[in-house]
C-alpha cells in the first residue's frame, strides 16, 4: 500500500481566469466615473466664476496692495486646480482598482468617503455659493452610493483574495 503525498504548495495564488465583477461593483465603478465627471464640471464652473474673487479678496483684506491681491488670487486658483485634479484622479484610480477587485481599493474608497463626509459637514457650515453646495452634495451622494454598493454581500465575494494551493 503506497501513501500518496501531494507536491508541496508554492504559496502562490492559483492562476484563475479574471472574475467578472458583480453588478453591484460595476455600478459602483460607474458611479465613481460619474464622481470624476462631476468633479471636472465643478472645477470648470468654479473657474468660470472667479471674476469676483479679486473683489472678495480686496474686501476681506483692504490693506493688501494690488500685487498682494494678485498673488493671493493666483494661489487660490492654483490650490483649487490642484485639489480638483487630485480629486478627479482619486475617483478614476478607485474606479479602476475596485473594478479589478483589489480589496485595498474598497477600504480606501470607504475612508475617502469618510473624509468627504467630514468635509461636507464643514462645508455646509459656510457654503461659498449655492452651486458649490449643490456640487458638494452631489459628490457626497455619488460617494455614498458607490460605498454602499462596494460593501454589499455580493460585492464582498468579489473582493476576497484568490485561493492558495
Amino acid at each position: 500500500m503506497s501513501s500518496y503525498k501531494p507536491y508541496p504548495s508554492t504559496g502562490k495564488p492559483v492562476e484563475q481566469a479574471p472574475r467578472p465583477a458583480p453588478q453591484s461593483v460595476q455600478n459602483a465603478v460607474k458611479l465613481m466615473y460619474v464622481g470624476a465627471a462631476v468633479s471636472t464640471v465643478s472645477l470648470i464652473v468654479s473657474l468660470t466664476g472667479t471674476g469676483s474673487l479679486k473683489n472678495t479678496i480686496r474686501s476681506h483684506y483692504p490693506h493688501y496692495t494690488t500685487t498682494q491681491v494678485n498673488h493671493l488670487y493666483n494661489q487660490i486658483i492654483e490650490a483649487a486646480i490642484v485639489s480638483a485634479v487630485i480629486g478627479i484622479l482619486l475617483w478614476l484610480v478607485m474606479a479602476w482598482a475596485n473594478g479589478k477587485g483589489m480589496s485595498w481599493a474598497r477600504i480606501v474608497s470607504a475612508v475617502l468617503f469618510g473624509f468627504n463626509t467630514i468635509g461636507l459637514v464643514a462645508f455646509i457650515r459656510q457654503p461659498e455659493t449655492v452651486f458649490s453646495l449643490i456640487f458638494e452634495l452631489l459628490l457626497w451622494l455619488v460617494g455614498l452610493g458607490a460605498t454602499i454598493l462596494l460593501w454589499r454581500p455580493d460585492s464582498s465575494a468579489f473582493f476576497k483574495p484568490p485561493s492558495y494551493s
